[in-house]
């Protein structure tokens, strides 16, 4: 069976990983992201490549990253975090160095291509994977294939626009990510800025104190207000949450607790589950794109 390497790319952290073609993982790590310097970041990249290639015969390289991805040409107009790749071709960059053929998507796109090939939307052939962390992102499933866009733009239902908390706070990334909770939380306890809180420790102290047991559900209401919004304008068979969060137990429970408050819900309700996938779903589902891909070109 072919074995091929896939990286996830983040702001923070790259993980990478050698899998078959069923999407067993054989080895895998991570290291962190060097994101000012692109000859860095490439060369983290290509070290890590011939580094496994010297333990196996690899058949491609598949990669999860964030941003505005032409999937047919590997361009990327905007990466988010990962601004030294803004107006860069990654595909083309490595394919330069290396002997192997390079296929790349959007990371948010992976997430659902991992719940499609052998995660909770196995049988599913319209449903929607909402990542939620330092912001929100997605993948849109439609007709039994991922929905890009015209320009590569689609699933970027952060954009959205949802009532927030604060003024100027309407952007769904901005007032329903966990970085949001966070951010009302430091607001909350007087906490400076730039001091480093985790979610886990906003939800333990919620369970002894009600004023932030009160911030976490007026999270949880702007969350389901995008949920909301997703559900009337595609009535997928199923809403997927996935992100570190999404492990909590309860978690998609208590967000459709406050989608049962809004009467029209009753009219568009979709299922609201978890992924299954956690943190190797980016890599999962960059295998599944490229094997899509590679299906495509023989």
């Amino acid at each position: 069976m072919n074995k091929y390497i896939a990286f996830d790319i983040g702001g923070t952290e790259v993980k990478h990983a050698v899998l078959l073609e069923d999407g067993t993982f054989i080895e895998k790590g991570k290291y962190r992201t060097r994101r000012s310097n692109l000859n860095q970041f490439l060369t983290d990249i290509i070290l890590t490549i011939k580094a496994y290639q010297t333990n196996d015969h690899i058949s491609g390289i598949a990669i999860s990253m964030p941003g505005f991805v032409n999937i047919k040409t590997g361009y990327t107009e905007d990466a988010g975090a990962i601004t030294i790749l803004n107006g860069k071709n990654l595909k083309t960059l490595l394919e330069t160095q290396i002997s192997c053929r390079v296929e790349i998507e959007n990371d948010g796109n992976c997430v659902a291509l991992a719940e499609k090939f052998n995660g909770n939307a196995i049988d599913c052939k319209d449903f929607v994977c909402i990542t939620i962390g330092t912001g929100i992102g997605g993948g849109i499933f439609l007709n039994d294939r991922i929905f890009h866009g015209h320009q590569f733009k689609a699933g970027e239902i952060g954009y959205m626009l949802t009532p927030g908390s604060r003024t100027k706070d309407e952007i769904w990334s901005d007032n329903g990510s966990t970085s949001s909770l966070i951010k009302s939380y430091k607001q909350y306890k007087g906490l400076d800025k730039k001091e480093a809180i985790e979610g886990e420790e906003i939800f333990q102290e919620a369970g002894s104190n009600a004023e932030v047991q009160l911030l976490v559900e007026k999270w949880l209401e702007r969350i389901s207000f995008g949920i909301f919004n997703i559900a009337g304008t595609l009535n997928p068979e199923k809403i997927l949450i996935g992100g570190g969060v999404s492990a909590r137990e309860g978690f998609a429970k208590r967000i459709e607790n406050h989608l049962k408050q809004q009467e029209e819900w009753n009219f568009i309700k979709v299922p609201i589950e978890t992924c299954k996938h956690k943190n190797d779903a980016g890599m999962l589902g960059a295998l599944k794109h490229f094997l899509t891909q590679k299906e495509c070109v023989t």
